[in-house]
């Protein structure tokens, strides 16, 4: 249920509880008062829907997010950029990894339509920041690798996901198992001296720009797409920018 749905039921109990004290104290204006809330029902129906349809509509930012120094995939010279505004710490984003990215790939990147670009959201906190850190230290020491490092995190992410499992441990752990010859004195140095942290800023600078809300945020050029889980929108907003 959308907030808006929710505060709708919510004021619509509170009218209900209205009628029932109305009709107990037996008021003379019983029906009068029903008729006005009846009214007030319908219109704030009304507004509801309304605003459930705005917040469901695809929206044009203006323009698309700079992928300049990101992780990219696919063509460079793909006529459509889809940027994905994605936290390590997040469930959702892993979800739409699994579910959603194998098909974007086949349909969109592997046949070159599409290049496909990540950029790190931290919204919870100092794990995010470390894991997001920790993805642009690979980038910069072996960008080749990047997105086997980028499935690993997800990967790695536990059941639970307010559990805390991201540290310069585990993602050392995770790194060395993702990428054979990583040099491993190397990337702790790298994470500790906060070395990418231009990087992640930078990210934090576009999720600001864009004013991103929710994770995953999904792009398609400059149109941001309003149900990220919605394989069908994000197609459709392809095909849109192909023709």
């Amino acid at each position: 249920m959308s907030r808006h749905m929710l505060r709708f039921v919510q004021i619509l109990t509170l009218l209900k509880r209205w009628i029932m004290n109305k009709k107990k104290k037996g008021s003379r204006s019983f029906v009068v008062y029903t008729a006005i809330v009846v009214a007030l029902i319908v219109a704030l129906f009304a507004v509801n829907q309304l605003q459930e349809k705005k917040e469901n509509t695809d929206k044009k930012m203006g323009e698309a997010p700079s992928i300049e120094g990101q992780p990219v995939m696919g063509d460079e010279n793909a006529a459509v950029t889809v940027v994905e505004f994605g936290d390590f710490k997040c469930p959702t984003c892993k979800a739409w990894g699994e579910s959603l990215w194998p098909e974007l790939k086949k349909e969109f990147v592997d046949t070159g339509k599409v290049k496909f670009s990540h950029v790190n959201v931290l919204f919870h906190g100092e794990e995010s920041r470390m894991a997001s850190l920790a993805s642009e230290t690979i980038l910069q020491l072996h960008p080749d690798q990047y997105w086997t490092f980028h499935k690993a995190l997800y990967d790695a992410q536990p059941q639970n996901h307010d559990d805390t499992w991201v540290s310069e441990d585990s993602m050392l752990e995770i790194a060395k198992a993702a990428i054979p010859e990583l040099d491993e004195q190397k990337f702790l140095d790298t994470i500790k001296a906060d070395a990418t942290a231009d990087a992640v800023n930078q990210d934090i600078s576009l999720v600001n720009k864009f004013n991103v809300q929710l994770t995953p945020t999904i792009m398609v050029n400059d149109k941001m797409i309003a149900n990220p889980l919605d394989y069908a929108a994000i197609q459709a907003a392809i095909e849109s920018e192909l023709k």
